[in-house]
């Protein structure tokens, strides 16, 4: 078991709390990830959608995870769970110090996850009286 700390940075001008629409334990925000199997090496040629809200049993034993996927060229199952708490947005003062935030912490076995996609569901404040923003795009892991 392995686990992996998800942290932002953003250059936020004027603007602070970068964090998921819900905050950073938000059960309906879908993080994207592209997998890596640590039997064979194969990666995901699509992202993965793994998310707080939703569970499945794990494949053997008793629990539940976020997350089951089994690899397309070994075979082999591994899981994703997604451990909240750990997250806070990334505040003005952070980003001016080039720092990162932790956004989530996630327990992995059997993959590894190798990019993270930024996608809709962000919310962020203005310094001044305003409020809007939807980020895009792409960072490595």
């Amino acid at each position: 078991m392995v686990k992996f700390l998800l942290k932002i940075a953003a250059d936020l001008q004027n603007l602070t709390n970068l964090q998921p629409q819900g905050g950073c334990d938000d059960p309906s925000f879908s993080y994207l990830f592209k997998l890596k199997c640590e039997n064979c090496g194969e990666v995901s040629p699509r992202e993965t959608c793994v998310s707080l809200g939703d569970t499945v049993p794990l494949p053997r034993g008793k629990g539940t995870t976020n997350l089951v996927q089994k690899c397309k060229l070994c075979s082999r199952d591994g899981t994703v769970t997604v451990i909240p708490g750990r997250g806070k947005p990334l505040t003005q003062e952070e980003s001016e110090a080039e720092n990162y935030a932790p956004l989530m912490l996630f327990e992995c076995r059997g993959y590894e996850p190798i990019d993270y996609v930024f996608g809709g569901g962000w919310k962020v404040e203005s310094v001044s009286p305003c409020s809007f923003l939807t980020l895009h795009g792409t960072c490595p892991f």
